[in-house]
């Protein structure tokens, strides 16, 4: 099993890093293009430069055949030694003359050869007939030649325009260009890389800061990553991100913490109670009673606490997928079960659209805990609980407020009372764990609201929060 492990990790294939894969694309796709570009180039100006060349050849041609049509012309007329010849003899084009029997009467420069066909022409009677040959060999050149007659019989002119000199300009342009393609695909790439190394700069810096985390699992790493581009903003994306796990490595923490501590009262309790049990044969009937209810007691309030530091870790870590929901059904809920539990009248009040985004069951442990804090502290009391549902202040807004007579609370302690744990003095002897409040506002501030509570006019207290941030 090991050795196939070995093997099939030397069979792995070498990564190839990003960089690396941009500057090849972007040199593959400039060669393409270069290339491309290049080909179409040569092509073009390859055939512009023959259709030129052949376009003035065989104009010089019609003009000779024009010529000897209207005039009646002789062969010493095209002698090179004849005053007025370069009329007839433009520039990189050869002429030779031929005789009555077709003999070269005045050679071309260099000699032209002369067929059976040229002969012909010089016998010719009809003046301006013509006939061409194409690729003839003339030393180490290519010329192409045609041949004229002069019409009764009198001679023939030959007119040759060397084309190997425009074939060895298109090779030297062909180099040219094959050079100068080259050199773009290497600028290319050499360029596509100083672009690559550019452009993830700062991805190596993101890869190094995940590698970090994940190797150190420190998440307080900054991030230095700058720019308003898709790499910067997944920078600050992952910023933030090791923020947020930051911040829920820290609340995981704290509630440990704060659960330790809270759990040790009541578990000291028990095990001073339990340890009375051992000698529950010697107490007397009274105390054992006592003994019991408290051992009783004890628990409800320990399952209660645990249940609660449950409900709160859920709450922070909240799977449930938000979705539409209307707040007014659930508080008709929370309220038929809340009167069925506690025996107490709970009025619901609704007004305005109560429908936002949210995830259905951490509201109703919010609203459940409201109403079951109002119960708890108002447990004597006559008159209704009081549940209001309102919306919207803004768009996409709800506020849900819990009413009581019970007996308020104290102004110092309304900023307090959705802090973990914490009970107010006049609170202590009461059952509960202080954990359903900060409940509340975990729910609230995850659907971006808040938690709010007050002293209620005529005694009492109004505890609530806000779902919805628009």
């Amino acid at each position: 099993m090991g050795r196939l492990r070995r093997m099939l990790a030397r069979r792995r294939p070498k990564l190839v890093s990003l960089r690396t894969t941009f500057a090849i694309s972007f040199a593959a796709v400039t060669a393409a293009v270069a290339i491309l570009v290049g080909i179409v180039s040569y092509g073009s100006a390859a055939r512009l430069v023959r259709v030129d060349q052949q376009s003035v050849f065989s104009q010089v041609v019609q003009d000779v055949r024009d010529e000897v049509r209207q005039h009646r012309m002789e062969p010493e007329d095209f002698s090179s030694s004849r005053p007025g010849h370069d009329l007839v003899r433009p520039a990189r084009t050869d002429v030779q003359v031929l005789g009555a029997q077709g003999e070269i009467v005045d050679h071309g420069d260099p000699s032209l050869p002369v067929t059976s066909h040229d002969r012909s022409m010089a016998l010719a009677r009809t003046a301006g007939k013509a006939v061409e040959h194409k690729d003839v060999q003339v030393g180490d050149d290519l010329y192409r030649i045609a041949t004229v007659s002069l019409g009764d019989g009198r001679g023939a002119v030959q007119v040759a325009q060397e084309f190997s000199d425009t074939e060895d300009l298109l090779r030297t342009l062909q180099q040219r260009t094959l050079i100068l393609m080259a050199a773009v695909v290497v600028a290319a790439g050499l360029f596509g890389w100083w672009l690559a190394r550019r452009i993830t700069r700062r991805l190596v810096v993101l890869t190094n800061a995940a590698e970090d985390v994940a190797r150190t699992r420190r998440l307080g790493i900054e991030v230095p990553v700058a720019g308003l581009d898709e790499v910067g903003r997944l920078g600050r994306a992952f910023d933030r991100m090791l923020g947020r796990l930051a911040q829920s490595e820290e609340d995981q923490r704290r509630l440990v913490q704060d659960a330790g501590h809270e759990l040790r009262t009541p578990l000291t309790s028990l095990r001073t109670n339990i340890s009375l049990l051992r000698r529950i044969d010697e107490l007397p009937p009274d105390t054992r009673d006592d003994l019991v209810a408290d051992l009783t007691q004890e628990a409800r309030e320990l399952t209660d606490l645990v249940n609660e530091l449950v409900d709160l870790a859920a709450g922070q870590s909240d799977t449930e997928p938000p979705q539409r929901v209307d707040l007014a059904d659930i508080a008709e809920d929370v309220v038929g079960l809340a009167s069925r539990r506690t025996g107490r009248q709970i009025l619901l009040r609704v007004s305005g659209d109560t429908t936002t985004d949210g995830r259905p069951g951490m509201l109703q442990r919010a609203m459940s805990n409201l109403v079951e804090n109002a119960a708890k502290f108002d447990r004597a009391g006559q008159a209704p609980i009081e549940v209001h549902i309102m919306g919207p202040a803004r768009p996409g807004t709800v506020r849900v407020e819990v009413l009581d007579r019970g007996p308020g609370i104290a102004e110092g302690d309304l900023i307090r009372i959705f802090d973990r744990f914490y009970r107010a003095a006049d609170a202590r002897s009461l059952p509960g764990s202080g954990l359903g409040l900060s409940i509340v506002r975990e729910v609230a501030m995850a659907h971006g609201g808040a938690p709010f509570a007050y002293r209620r006019e005529g005694g009492g207290a109004v505890i609530g929060f806000t779902v919805g941030g628009g």
